[in-house]
């Protein structure tokens, strides 16, 4: 279950950046480091796996 924070982070940064972002956890999580200074590793996990279904979502 996802806070609604992370699913509203998520949007946001698929809104302001579209392109940056795929369907694989591992990169968008490399993505995430670079746009964000976010200390907290399992909220950065949530957010890149949120991100990643979301796009998942739009491609199948």
């Amino acid at each position: 279950m996802r806070t609604v924070s992370v699913k509203r982070a998520a949007r946001q940064l698929l809104e302001l950046y579209p392109d940056r972002f795929t369907t694989d956890f591992s990169q968008n999580r490399k993505i995430l480091d670079e746009l964000l200074e976010v200390e907290s590793k399992p909220l950065k996990n949530k957010i890149a796996g949120y991100l990643t279904s979301l796009l998942r979502q739009k491609v199948d």
